[in-house]
């Protein structure tokens, strides 16, 4: 049996071998040849032992390191941050990387190293590794490379640089860099495995130091690292002699739709205090700036890559002023069906201020031109999936409120089929057929920002699923390049801008794919139809306990503001004839119209959404009744059996109020009247007075509360004191008086003249 070689020996002949492998190529140049660099490795067990972790590997040349972003105490920004830096080791973040590769292209890649660890790292060096012959058998090969559990050999070097030391905290970028020449080998199209191999000072000298330090922590010179990263590259067909397949479909969708909501504070205030009714197109809610300037760039992708299906919330598109250029329309504020169908009870979300019409594929469409500002406008509408998975119920539900297509996410599709397939399913309800597009896993998972596994140690960065993204589409269509599918790839409503442009830009270049737009996908023929489609999905989805329990406590929140909000304007504001009526009417419509929009973004958003939505339907109600309060007298002295106590109530409010003040002390000796009815004038003030009755000396607490037409209470209580010091101040006093004396004179001589008991 062969021993392997020492770290140190290796890493010698590592570098000799490269050298030799560098004149090799520049003298295979000069002669007209193209091969890649085979790896320097000792033997076969060593190559092994290099892919498994165990040694390093090094070579000089084909690349860049950028001094400029070498800095101690640099923990690396941008995109390179994804990946946070371990305490035991340093770390690679690819932050760019040639996503489709030529015939003429060459390739490119830049990668960040890390130090965050606690010890210097010796300088190094990174070296860009690939295996131009191999092709992935199956998407677990594919897979398993990513995650570094499969050993396939690298043995053809792309390119090396030097890293220099890194102090703890520091950081460098380095870029390889492999001509077209270097590339022009490969001879079969599609995705390549790629090592990106990291190699420091020597990695056994830290555990040695560590032993002889007796603290765990390495001297600044001794201590070496050995890190590998697994990635991509993919060789387009371009320039290859084999023949062209055909392309296959993908349809790659962009949804719009905020999750920057808030309550627009300037227009409900507007609205409340000044009876604006034109505060009722602001709907009461807004998107913060930021989240505005976002969905527009998001949107202006759309010029760019004119493949990109954009799918926009309407609310959205009205409240950040954004373009009509979109592919289709989804349900207004991004309203939850799925966890509506779920939930299953209509009248908490109708007493919540969501009726069914407020989220219906019209109110899509009106909304639409609303914001656009042309009401002959016209678009397709499909609902995108919430929170709880597409059901049978949820499917019905949609349909009867006009959404002939749904959007799922790849859960829908839960079936682990040997190769990718058309991602169109028609499902029958009792309402219609429904057509639902279900996204395709893995690549849907890496355009949302997500690696395909937490192991995947290439896919921490935007560049890194971008490469895997490319070459995993690449392996789909060589799975089965004659057969006809139309994959479909849903970024994140939250999409990163740098992700949606580079992958577009990747896709337009990738000659083994054809981008298809919605309709395409929409009347592609469907995977399956009728009863194979109904096996496909469950009758009902149930939320689970937590997300139940926030919808609930949205729900009841939200039906407390609109109830204190119906009061005020039906059972307190008074037009004049003892009713709501002309524009006192249009302006409570207006109230409830600005609360069932926050209620409807509340239903429609994340927890943070929700919460800041409940919150700003609360303030519409808080605004409400706090313009109706209670100015008492601070205190009252009584120094008779009876005094008034004055009551002043303002009204901030554009219309008049008709209230009832009541009024209770608690006490048996210091009373008030009971109520007092008042009308108060539009921001005005209007006041009553409250008898006062004292039966002894003392002092009490007046509770004063408001009360609407029907007796029940709304606002906030205030209080009097009562002081009393009760003087006699007329003739009864003295009968009374005199009465008492009798009294007990009269007792005092019967006790003494009153014949005794013999015991006594």
């Amino acid at each position: 049996m062969t021993t392997p070689p020492t770290n140190r020996a290796r890493r010698i002949a590592q570098r000799a071998w490269a050298a030799m492998a560098a004149a090799a190529l520049v003298l295979g140049a000069g002669a007209g040849m193209t091969l890649l660099a085979p790896r320097a490795l000792a033997d076969d067990a060593d190559r092994q032992s290099s892919l498994s972790g165990d040694g390093g590997t090094g070579a000089t040349g084909g690349g860049t390191a950028d001094a400029a972003d070498t800095a101690d105490g640099d923990q690396s920004g941008g995109q390179s941050a994804e990946q946070p830096a371990s305490a035991d080791e340093p770390t690679l973040t690819i932050d760019e990387a040639t996503a489709v590769v030529t015939a003429s292209s060459g390739w490119r890649i830049r990668v960040t190293v890390a130090n965050g660890t606690d010890r210097t790292m010796p300088s190094g060096t990174l070296t860009a590794l690939v295996n131009a012959a191999h092709v992935f058998a199956s998407r677990t090969d594919i897979q398993d490379w990513s995650q570094g559990e499969v050993p396939i050999p690298t043995p053809d070097v792309l390119g090396a640089v030097d890293v220099p030391e890194l102090k703890p905290g520091a950081s460098a970028t380095v870029t390889v860099d492999a001509s077209a020449d270097v590339l022009a080998s490969i001879a079969v199209w599609g995705p390549k495995p790629v090592l990106l191999d990291y190699a420091a000072g020597d990695p056994s000298a830290q555990s040695a130091q560590d032993a002889q330090n007796g603290t765990g922590a390495g001297s600044d010179a001794a201590a070496g690292a050995h890190v590998q990263v697994h990635t991509f590259l993919t060789r387009s067909s371009d320039g290859m002699a084999s023949g062209q397949t055909p392309a296959m479909d993908m349809t790659v969708a962009l949804p719009i739709a905020s999750d920057g909501w808030d309550a627009d504070a300037d227009a409900i205030s507007s609205l409340v205090e000044d009876g604006d009714t034109d505060a009722e197109d602001a709907a009461g809610v807004v998107v913060d700036d930021a989240d505005a300037q976002q969905e527009r760039r998001l949107q202006q992708l759309s010029v760019a890559h004119p493949a990109l299906q954009i799918v926009a919330d309407p609310a959205t598109l009205k409240a950040a002023g954004m373009p009509a250029q979109v592919t289709a329309l989804m349900q207004p504020s991004g309203f939850d069906i799925t966890a509506y169908a779920a939930y299953g009870d209509a009248d908490a979300y109708a007493a919540a201020g969501v009726d069914d019409a407020d989220w219906s594929a019209q109110t899509a469409l009106d909304d639409y031109r609303d914001a656009i500002g042309d009401q002959n406008a016209s678009g397709s509408v499909v609902a995108w999936q919430g929170d709880a998975a597409w059901s049978l119920d949820s499917l019905t539900t949609a349909k009867r409120q006009g959404y002939d297509v749904v959007v799922a996410d790849h859960e829908f599709d839960d079936s682990d089929d040997s190769t990718v397939h058309t991602g169109t399913v028609v499902v029958p309800t009792d309402a219609g057929d429904v057509t639902v597009l279900t996204q395709q896993r893995e690549l849907s998972r890496l355009a949302q920002g997500q690696a395909t596994s937490d192991a995947s140690d290439g896919e921490t960065s935007v560049a890194g699923r971008l490469a895997r993204f490319v070459a995993q589409s690449a392996f789909y269509q060589m799975e089965q390049p004659y057969t006809s599918r139309n994959l479909l790839v849903c970024f994140g409503q939250n999409a990163d801008m740098t992700m949606v442009d580079t992958l577009m830009a990747a896709l337009e270049q990738a000659p083994w794919l054809h981008l298809t737009d919605l309709s395409t996908l929409e009347q592609a023929e469907p995977l399956a139809s009728g009863d194979n489609a109904l096996s496909m999905v469950a009758d009902s989805a149930q939320l689970d306990d937590t997300e139940s329990a926030e919808v609930a406590s949205t729900l009841s929140a939200l039906q407390g503001s609109r109830d204190d909000i119906t009061r005020i304007t039906r059972d307190v504001v008074d037009a004049g004839d003892g009713k709501v009526s002309g524009r006192a009417a249009s302006w409570s419509d207006a109230l409830l119209a600005a609360q069932s929009a926050c209620a409807r973004t509340a239903l429609g958003g994340d927890a943070d959404v929700a919460q800041r939505m409940t919150q700003g339907a609360a303030a519409i109600a808080s605004w409400l009744t706090d313009g109706i309060v209670i100015t008492p007298t601070e205190s009252v002295s009584v120094v008779s059996e009876t005094a008034q106590m004055p009551v002043t109530v303002s009204n901030t409010l554009p219309y008049p109020v008709h209230v009832q003040v009541r009024s209770s002390t608690g006490s048996m000796e210091i009373v008030t009247s009971r109520s007092a009815d008042v009308d108060v004038p539009a921001h005005g003030d209007a006041q009553v007075t409250f008898k006062i009755r004292v039966s002894a000396s003392g002092s009490a607490r007046a509770t004063l509360t408001l009360h609407d037409r029907d007796g029940r209470q709304f606002g906030s209580s205030r209080t009097t004191d009562i002081t009393s010091v009760l003087r006699i101040s007329d003739m009864s006093g003295f009968v009374i008086i005199g009465l008492a004396v009798l009294l007990g004179l009269l007792g005092l001589w019967r006790q003494f003249h009153r014949e005794k008991d013999p015991d006594e």
